[in-house]
């Protein structure tokens, strides 16, 4: 019918299959970098000398920013939508996703997607002369330091408010809502103006 739009339709079973293998092998990803020092592709039983002393880490946000990780890059490529992904706090899922997609190893050649640079990869989280437990400016793609807490949404907000025509999504990450900033952020849609902001409402309706 004339000015219908496509309906939605469920997921072959090769794609749930595919992003199912692909969500747990981040989700593997960010364990490993939070927990191992040693035996990343776990060839043996696990013992003490292959755990981190100290855990540092995000994994509460984790397998969640991996979920819609994997779903956006799928909308990405079937639609051929202009998305940015803005992260919260903790770095493991934005780390694991960029290892697996190839990209970190190609800025990195050291951290190779083999098990001698997924070793490497592993170790450097969030140890002394490694990189943060954030996401700190050596991650790919990362428009802010990110050591602080609650400026996912305030970052969101700005990046829609800047190019009307991208679509911005979101990941409140750990411990992101009890912050004042990010309950600061919930406001910025009085930052809108009907008036004064017409082509946002013409772009974004």
């Amino acid at each position: 019918m004339v000015g219908t739009t496509e309906v939605p339709t469920s997921l072959t079973p090769d794609e749930l299959r595919k992003i199912d293998a692909y969500w747990r092998a981040c989700n593997y990803l960010s364990v490993g970098m939070i927990y191992l020092r040693g035996n990343p592709l776990l060839r043996e039983p696990l013992k003490p000398e292959h755990i981190k002393n100290r855990l540092l880490g995000h994994w509460g946000s984790d397998p969640g920013q991996s979920l819609i990780w994997v779903h956006l890059n799928r909308l990405i490529k079937k639609y051929d939508l202009n998305v940015i992904y803005i992260s919260g706090h903790g770095a493991p899922a934005t780390l694991a996703n960029c290892y697996l997609e190839g990209h970190y190893s190609d800025i990195y050649p050291d951290k190779s997607r083999d098990e001698s640079g997924m070793l490497k990869f592993f170790r450097q989280f969030s140890f002394p002369g490694g990189i943060g437990s954030h996401c700190t400016p050596e991650t790919p793609g990362s428009i802010h330091e990110g050591g602080e807490l609650g400026y996912s949404l305030s970052h969101a907000y700005g990046a829609a408010f800047d190019n009307p025509d991208l679509i911005v999504t979101v990941a409140v990450g750990d411990g992101e809502a009890e912050t004042g900033p990010l309950a600061t952020s919930w406001h910025s849609n009085k930052f809108l103006n009907p008036i004064r902001d017409e082509r946002y409402y013409q772009t974004n309706s």
